[in-house]
């Protein structure tokens, strides 16, 4: 896939750059005056590792990777994705997938819904010159709209099985069915496979009923001689696909079998540090977090009580707060953030409990944070560091 070059300048929040534009050429520090607060980075070996882990972990399993390209966005790592192994590359929405298609990325996978007739006809377009895209449909009036945009080229479709009080999917296996048969019915329409998503489930036991529903729509559709010769069978979040891996097994030798996991290429040390499968099966991982937020203390205005000037514009927050990590005095010594806890965030203040003496006004403190799929989004340029913490490379994001 193409990288486009990245030009960093007065526009790039984090980066004091008020003349011309930012090189990485002399490795400049994190500390040496070219970064103001608060900043976005990405730790370089972390990231690697965590690459390295999945796409081995897939290929020791016998599946494929789609990792899900809308956590990150950003070309630099999606193409150290696809270099590794990847099969393809996972979007939410059409205008993710439109930035794919213009970066040059070769499979993608809408792991959702497309509705929208305008949308259609470009991905039906796309799919006569070749490009390989597919998405989900899970009723038949979905297919219906497909396969009047379907005129403009052929659309490949896998039809979707969700699960009570989830997002998108049909609910039963006769519905499933249903959908199945209107798809292939369809001109213009090419049933590909079936998908799922159970990362909304919250235990193993729902996760493994779930999956074996899945197991059990695969197999119905294939009796019925619904599915092509080689079918597509996707799922896999980041916080089960252990479990994706195991129960699919009893069909793993008559699909291409796709994972979508996309949140491990940064890993989190919030939600996923606690969720990941590796907890389950250490002997498969580990994972790292690889993204740091670094914010600045801007007032201790009374006993216990610091902020940090950073906030919800920069760091996520749906899945739990930023965790502070480690302190950075201004003379350039460290210590562990012991005790220091975020109690809650504004758009641009952190509210930070402390014990006394712990932080101090132009104390920086490095947080990690939760859940990347909403962090990546808050910044245009990422800059990526290395063990040194020193700047080796920049991120642009596409959102």
């Amino acid at each position: 896939m193409d990288v486009p070059e990245v030009v960093v300048d007065w526009r790039s929040k984090g980066f004091w750059q008020p003349e011309g534009t930012f090189s990485v050429a002399d490795r400049p520090s994190l500390f040496g005056g070219q970064f103001t607060w608060p900043l976005l980075v990405l730790r370089r070996d972390a990231a690697e590792a965590n690459i390295a882990t999945m796409a081995a972990y897939t290929r020791r399993h016998g599946w494929e990777l789609a990792p899900h390209a809308k956590t990150t966005m950003a070309p630099g790592l999606l193409a150290r994705q696809l270099d590794a192994g990847a099969w393809g590359l996972t979007v939410a929405t059409p205008d993710q997938a439109l930035v794919l298609r213009r970066l040059g990325v070769p499979r993608v996978l809408i792991a959702n819904e497309v509705l929208d007739p305008t949308a259609l006809r470009w991905l039906a377009e796309q799919g006569a010159a070749g490009w390989e895209v597919f998405f989900q449909v899970d009723s038949v009036a979905g297919a219906t709209v497909a396969a009047q945009a379907a005129s403009a080229g052929p659309l490949r479709v896998l039809v979707e099985l969700g699960h009570d009080h989830g997002r998108t999917g049909v609910r039963t296996l006769e519905g499933l069915e249903v959908v199945a048969r209107a798809v292939a019915a369809a001109p213009g329409l090419e049933l590909a496979g079936l998908t799922a998503y159970e990362g909304q489930l919250r235990t193993e036991p729902e996760v493994d009923a779930f999956l074996g529903q899945v197991v059990s729509g695969f197999e119905r559709l294939r009796d019925a001689g619904l599915l092509p010769g080689r079918p597509i069978l996707s799922a896999g979040g980041s916080a089960w696909f252990d479990r994706v891996v195991a129960r699919i097994a009893p069909v793993a030798g008559e699909a291409t079998l796709v994972l979508r996991s996309g949140a491990s290429v940064t890993h989190d040390d919030g939600f996923y540090r606690e969720r990941t499968p590796f907890l389950r099966v250490p002997e498969e991982g580990p994972l790292a977090a690889a993204l740091d937020l670094w914010a600045q203390v801007i007032s201790a205005p009374e006993p216990g009580l610091a902020l940090a000037g950073m906030g919800k514009r920069d760091a996520p927050f749906d899945e739990g707060l930023p965790v502070p990590m480690e302190v950075r005095r201004p003379d350039g010594t460290f210590a562990p953030a012991t005790g220091i806890e975020v109690t809650r965030l504004n758009d641009h203040h952190t509210y930070l409990s402390i014990g006394d003496g712990q932080l101090h006004p132009g104390d920086l403190v490095r947080f990690g944070i939760s859940h990347p799929c909403t962090a990546f989004d808050k910044w245009r340029h990422i800059p990526v560091i290395d063990e040194d913490r020193r700047v080796v490379d920049v991120l642009a994001t596409y959102f």
